[in-house]
């Protein structure tokens, strides 16, 4: 019997894993590492076992992780703290003796230049040097990261950026769920660096017609400079830290940091990528 285990499991991300990793492998042999006792009793309610584990408590992450095989390493969201916490995780499951890890990182971390690729980057050579067999999935950008804001840029006729003429490939949070349950439940994927993103691929004036065509509104594209972008954010009511972050991601998209030619991820999930329109069309009645 192996035993797989998921971080991070009552995040979005986290639970579309376990649901995905529940039609590859026994349920009974999944763990889903949770921080609440909410998120235990829903997991619970659907006869998946659960274990209390916290990033920033090592003690409680090498008693989380007493018997597992294989682990999955969802990436904290806690910017500015992620590679601290990612390396209490590496080091508990070093001394628990787990088998293998998959780590989510971020589309094009060698070369797109940014700032959130740095703790990804740490993570990724924290891992190297861990010795534990593992595979990197490098998630490009959720297709739900841009769509989130579809009913209020539908509601001012205008959707803000600073991406320029950059391009997205992105994919439904579900596409990238399903692949690191497949990669975790899988074998063969030691040693695997996966580049992910979506068959398709767009810039924001074409998300924009989009956009307008799904609600009926016109809706244009406003490109301010990074600055201008990080100020709208904070003024629509971001953390200043986190829309500067969002608005380097922009500006770094522009030059091809969020784009790719990779079909990893469609390989992975057998099949084609959820198009953007698919996506906007849950956000927009």
């Amino acid at each position: 019997m192996t035993t797989y285990l998921v971080t991070g499991a009552s995040g979005q991300l986290g639970q579309l894993v376990v649901d995905h990793l529940s039609t590859l492998v026994p349920a009974g042999d999944i763990i889903a590492l949770v921080r609440s006792e909410d998120a235990a009793k829903a997991y619970a309610d659907k006869g998946i076992a659960t274990r209390k584990g916290d990033y920033e408590d090592v003690d409680s992450l090498k008693a989380a992780f007493d018997g597992v095989d294989r682990l999955l390493l969802i990436s904290s969201s806690e910017v500015g703290k992620r590679a601290t916490q990612h390396e209490n995780v590496l080091s508990a499951a070093k001394a628990a003796g787990v088998g293998f890890i998959a780590y989510t990182s971020i589309l094009n971390a060698e070369t797109g230049g940014m700032a959130l690729a740095e703790e990804h980057l740490v993570t990724e050579a924290a891992l190297r040097d861990s010795g534990i067999p593992h595979t990197l999935l490098r998630n490009g950008w959720y297709s739900e990261n841009i769509a989130g804001t579809a009913p209020q840029s539908v509601g001012m006729g205008q959707h803000f950026g600073a991406a320029g003429n950059g391009r997205f490939a992105t994919a439904s949070r579900k596409d990238f769920a399903e692949a690191a349950a497949i990669v975790l439940a899988g074998e063969g994927h030691e040693g695997k660096t996966y580049e992910l993103g979506g068959d398709t691929d767009f810039n924001l004036t074409e998300y924009a017609a989009v956009l307008s065509e799904i609600s009926g509104k016109e809706v244009t594209y406003v490109n301010l400079d990074e600055a201008a972008y990080a100020k709208a954010l904070v003024e629509a009511g971001l953390p200043e830290g986190f829309a500067a972050i969002l608005a380097d991601s922009d500006a770094k998209a522009a030059n091809g940091a969020l784009a790719t030619q990779s079909r990893d991820l469609s390989t992975l999930i057998g099949r084609q990528t959820t198009p953007m329109c698919d996506t906007l069309k849950t956000f927009v009645s």
